[in-house]
């Protein structure tokens, strides 16, 4: 078996630990043990990145398969698995944890690895598109792999719009739950629904105000919009509350 504390090689792997969350299948304490053993042994904050699995393969028998193929720290085998790494930030924010849900997107930002020239010295790629993998190598640590990878560019798309900024669609029901860091007060979304826009407003309330969303002036019972495709400009604040 992969993934237990007596493996000498994969003793964990962050897709279980994430969908442990995501599924629902943990309960909340085991959901919490879960992710701060992936924070503690695969978020990597010096060189920006989140591992897959840790350690690596090496010398594994049976041999698990082509991943073991890659050298340690290379692609699947230890380094980060970007689609891995956006599922780990989505599980934060299903556990309500803001501050590191944000802060694991910042590290798959692909524009925060080339903030300065030692940084594209390090990263390699384009800073402008999403890496598929990241090595954790110690020859190659922060260095990135396939490049303009679309699967993992869909998933960050998903975690911002969706696990960040809150904004989830079901049909024609628009739910507005966003997770704002500490750092933001406000910010603005326009959404399309056909031939209508919702100019989306979403700020954080004042200190002992409780969360509210007005549509078109009127304010709304729940956090749930009905979408209308009329045509016209609809204007939506949300007032999230603040977090103790």
């Amino acid at each position: 078996m992969l993934g237990s504390a007596a493996n000498p090689e994969c003793r964990i792997d962050s897709i279980a630990q994430s969908w442990s969350v995501l599924s629902g299948a943990a309960p909340d304490d085991r959901a919490r043990r879960a992710m701060a053993s992936l924070d503690e042994h695969l978020v990597h904050r010096d060189i920006r990145l989140v591992q897959l699995l840790d350690p690596p393969f090496d010398t594994s028998k049976p041999s698990p398969g082509y991943i073991q193929g890659y050298p340690p720290g290379v692609r699947e085998n230890g380094g980060q698995y970007t689609h891995a790494a956006m599922w780990a930030a989505m599980a934060f924010a299903a556990l309500g944890d803001v501050e590191r849900a944000w802060e694991v997107f910042g590290l798959l930002n692909p524009v925060t690895h080339a903030r300065d020239v030692a940084q594209v010295a390090t990263y390699q790629i384009e800073p402008y598109v999403v890496a598929g993998d990241v090595y954790a190598n110690a020859a190659h640590a922060g260095r990135g792999g396939w490049s303009w990878y679309t699967g993992s560019a869909g998933w960050m798309f998903q975690l911002v719009i969706e696990s960040l900024l809150g904004l989830q669609r079901s049909g024609n029901r628009l739910s507005v739950r966003p997770l704002l860091p500490k750092t933001w007060t406000t910010f603005k979304v326009s959404y399309r629904f056909g031939s209508a826009n919702y100019a989306i407003t979403c700020s954080a309330a004042a200190a002992g105000v409780m969360a509210s969303v007005v549509v078109d002036g009127v304010e709304t019972v729940g956090d749930t919009l009905t979408l209308i495709d009329d045509g016209c400009t609809h204007a939506i604040v949300v007032n999230v509350a603040q977090r103790q």
